[in-house]
């Protein structure tokens, strides 16, 4: 899961850096989304350390009667220009000091490798897998995260298009497991009704969604 809405009245990329919580209707998101699993099998709860997750993992954890478990892995993806405003139409790209970070957009050369980004997300997803083996597990992380390892394990590249990412606020990426091994993956916006019309523009189906990988 996406974490919900965050109170960022500046615009900055807040990346890792502490103290952005949940807007009042990221918390709404939240608690949409903790009624909509209700029924599910879910005996994890699991999510990046930063506020916004921990706050929108909480009252999923809270549904299910669990404690809520910190994964690192589950991090947002380091930046060098967190804490900046950054992007399209806001003269970044004219500023002379930034090209040194922007030589490489395959890797990129921004912020964190999409490559290690993989590598940790898929040990935290088999870390949740094996502490909810024969049930479900609900892991609450960052978009980039998320799209990047959908991305790895649809064989898609791993670089893009940011607004091309189907990975809107509060959303759900499911992966399901057959025995240690990731048969399919799905996506829904169980808090759809609550996310600014202008951030679900650019959500639009993803070829291969749903997408069954084989026994």
């Amino acid at each position: 899961m996406r974490h919900g809405e965050v109170e960022n009245p500046t615009g900055v990329l807040y990346g890792r850096l502490p103290g952005y919580h949940l807007s009042e209707l990221g918390l709404r998101m939240a608690d949409q989304v903790a009624e909509h699993l209700a029924g599910r099998d879910i005996t994890h709860v699991v999510a990046s350390p930063l506020e916004r997750a921990q706050e929108t993992a909480t009252p999923i954890a809270k549904a299910h009667g669990l404690d809520l478990a910190s994964d690192a892995r589950l991090i947002e993806a380091d930046n060098v220009f967190q804490g900046k405003t950054f992007g399209v139409g806001d003269g970044a790209l004219r500023k002379v000091a930034n090209w040194k970070h922007l030589t490489n957009p395959f890797r990129p050369s921004w912020g964190e490798p999409y490559v290690d980004i993989v590598v940790r997300m898929m040990q935290a997803l088999d870390a949740a897998r094996d502490r909810a083996r024969g049930h479900e597990a609900v892991l609450v992380s960052h978009q980039l995260p998320i799209w990047t390892v959908r991305s790895y394990v649809e064989r898609r590249r791993l670089w893009h298009d940011p607004r091309k990412r189907q990975c809107t606020l509060a959303s759900l990426t499911s992966f399901t497991y057959r025995g240690d091994r990731i048969v399919s993956v799905g996506y829904s916006e169980p808090a759809r009704d609550l996310v600014p019309a202008h951030l679900l523009a650019g959500a639009k189906p993803v070829k291969g969604q749903g997408k069954a990988f084989g026994a």
